[in-house]
């Protein structure tokens, strides 16, 4: 057979990365989603653990909104009146009046001048990275940016790539000052918040040192933030890092399939931005929108975030974040700084991961284990993620099972 030799060396590639532990493996399966009653949450049933209901601490629906009675009825009657998929790309014959609705509703709720959306934030990332680093332009990536940055970057061939110190604006700095007068434009890219540890990009700082040296470009410094973990999860009204450091960058990148519980990705941008991305991104260009159901289902939850149901989930968020934070501290454990609903468990010890994860597993709870090589030795943890449906006796609970470990 012509796949024999292909085969065979796949085979030997992922027998190396279970040796070096980075084998993701079988993917655990949930059967069946049981809604919030009394004082717990959602719980949440495997494939082959029949009598066990799990709590969920390892997602990134940060709202706790996926479930919404009046998200889930707004994408039924979108699916109804469009069916269940676009048919074509945007340019052909793909666009939906969801789809434009959607894009208002999210240009208006950054305030912008428009939004564009595609199928994912991680094809969102390679769409508006690409087709901006020209042969004349710099990049500068922050060190511990997302594997969707890494390879927009790798795909983009720019005149040159820098990488400042994570979070070190001194470096950041140090880098533009060094490429003054070696290329038309810059492009300094950022995660809005880094989902290892729950931190935020200082992006305030970001965008002023972008200015401040913009003039020293024929085209210019501009920031893209991809904001995914950020928006609707972060910040009073949930705008995410902008909102929190208090700044508007020049192009953010968002998702709908984390705190919004949908699907998709988008970009937030000044309209020439979005027009010549509608051109020449090509995972914009050549790839299906999301479904109009899903579309109108994003514009639903983006409504409720602006009403007083959403601040009220976006403060218990924040509360319940707050409280698990507060916990892990009371009970010796070490945690990371920040206010974000990922709290990592720091141990700095594989086997200590590992054995506090399964610990965790046995008594009903989902949890995220971080060990080496995926982090350097001695920075392994454990990665919670608090969500808006999780309740007090959820983080009680948990809390109290971390007490006897």
């Amino acid at each position: 057979m012509s796949l024999d030799g292909v085969k065979k060396s796949l085979t030997s590639e992922l027998k190396n990365l279970k040796e070096e532990g980075t084998l993701k493996g079988e993917e655990m399966v949930i059967e069946e989603i049981i809604p919030a009653e009394g004082k717990k949450g959602p719980r949440y049933k495997i494939k082959n653990e029949p009598d066990k209901k799990f709590l969920k601490l390892n997602s990134n629906s940060y709202l706790g909104i996926s479930m919404h009675e009046d998200v889930i009825e707004a994408e039924e009657k979108a699916a109804q009146k469009y069916g269940v998929g676009p048919g074509a790309v945007r340019f052909i014959s793909g666009t939906h009046e969801p789809h434009i609705d959607l894009e208002k509703k999210l240009a208006d709720f950054h305030r912008r001048e428009d939004a564009m959306i595609l199928s994912s934030a991680y094809v969102t990332s390679l769409g508006v990275i690409f087709p901006l680093l020209t042969k004349e332009t710099i990049v500068i990536s922050d060190e511990l940016n997302h594997n969707c940055i890494i390879n927009a970057v790798r795909m983009s061939r720019p005149a040159d790539k820098k990488i400042y110190k994570h979070n070190d604006m001194d470096d950041l700095e140090k880098k533009i000052k060094n490429s003054i007068g070696k290329a038309k434009r810059v492009m300094v890219v950022t995660d809005g918040i880094f989902s290892m540890l729950g931190e935020n990009a200082f992006l305030d700082k970001v965008q002023s040192i972008c200015d401040k040296y913009s003039d020293e470009f024929e085209e210019g410094i501009f920031s893209v933030v991809d904001d995914s973990h950020g928006v609707g999860a972060f910040g009073d009204t949930g705008r995410g890092t902008e909102e929190y450091c208090n700044t508007k960058v020049d192009i953010l990148i968002g998702t709908l399939g984390k705190a919004f519980g949908v699907n998709g990705g988008y970009v937030v941008s000044d309209k020439t931005v979005t027009d010549y991305l509608r051109e020449k991104a090509p995972t914009y260009v050549y790839s299906n929108p999301i479904t109009c159901s899903e579309a109108a289902a994003a514009k639903k939850v983006l409504e409720i975030v602006d009403s007083k149901e959403g601040q009220k989930r976006l403060s218990h968020l924040k509360k319940m974040t707050n409280k698990f934070i507060k916990g892990l501290k009371n009970l010796g454990f070490e945690t990371a700084k920040g206010e974000h609903p990922v709290v990592p468990l720091i141990t700095r010890d594989t086997r200590k991961t590992s054995e506090i994860t399964k610990y965790l597993y046995k008594n009903g709870i989902l949890a995220t284990a971080i060990n080496y090589p995926v982090v350097p030795k001695g920075e392994e943890e454990i990665r919670f993620q608090i969500n808006g449906d999780h309740t007090e006796f959820d983080i009680e609970y948990v809390l109290d099972v971390l007490k006897k470990y």
